[in-house]
């Protein structure tokens, strides 16, 4: 949610501290286990915040009318979420933290009592599990899960057991949970742990040119970058591994 891209300074700063493989063609006999991002990937996140802003604007008209009246309208509401990434730093890998804080920081300048934070964001919360899958998305996750552990790897809040695609993941990593997000390092090596994988081992599948396909470069895995949009790629001389434009198109790769 909001801008995931980095400038280029913090760019150039990210690829001083790692070392990246030279662009290579995919190399499937490697893979032994898939990390796959969610957001954008799996389902378009957009419509589904818009809809859980909207649900939420609606809950605050009823129980916080005073909040309603200042904050009613979602891109208000939207602009001192984005708001919390300068006030709280510190929560800027725990997307469902800075939502919830936000709608507290409303409340309070609003008047109305801060603690309605709490229902306000279960109800906000409830309908961003609501998500209407891409048409590729099931058929590719029914496809990748008979042939590889599959681990969901996140910088969204999203519920792969919620939204009801549990039973095609082996685990599931996110950001506010394990503490940091994509690009780190990290999470990545973590999630090729719990596939019982090294990174190399691993091909991950994101949307996003900068969390995804550089990060997962960095973490020294394989990537496919999903670019549905056809966008051009501005991170040269790293490339992915593979583009496609829909899932179903790495899966007949994968064979």
């Amino acid at each position: 949610m909001g801008d995931r891209r980095f400038g280029a300074e913090g760019h150039a700063l990210f690829s001083r501290r790692h070392e990246y493989p030279l662009p290579t063609a995919l190399d499937v006999s490697r893979i032994r286990a898939i990390t796959i991002d969610l957001d954008d990937t799996l389902w378009p996140i957009w419509p589904i915040i818009e809809r859980a802003e909207a649900v939420l604007a609606a809950w605050l008209l009823e129980h916080a009318p005073a909040t309603a009246a200042q904050w009613g309208d979602p891109k208000a509401l939207r602009a001192v979420r984005n708001e919390m990434h300068t006030l709280r730093p510190d929560l800027a890998h725990d997307m469902s933290a800075l939502r919830r804080e936000a709608i507290r920081l409303v409340l309070t300048r609003a008047g109305d009592d801060p603690a309605l934070a709490e229902p306000a964001f279960d109800i906000f919360f409830a309908e961003r599990q609501r998500v209407e899958l891409f048409e590729d998305a099931l058929p590719a996750l029914e496809f990748l899960a008979k042939r590889y552990p599959v681990v969901a790897l996140s910088n969204g809040n999203a519920n792969v057991h919620t939204v009801g695609l549990g039973q095609h993941f082996h685990a599931a990593f996110s950001a506010h949970e394990f503490g940091v997000g994509k690009p780190d390092a990290r999470i990545f090596h973590a999630a090729a742990g719990s596939a019982g994988v090294g990174a190399a081992e691993v091909l991950h599948i994101g949307d996003d040119a900068q969390l995804d396909v550089v990060g997962a470069l960095g973490a020294g895995m394989q990537v496919a970058w999903l670019n549905r949009a056809g966008h051009a790629w501005a991170h040269a001389p790293l490339q992915p591994h593979v583009t496609v434009a829909d899932l179903m198109a790495l899966c007949r790769q994968l064979g």
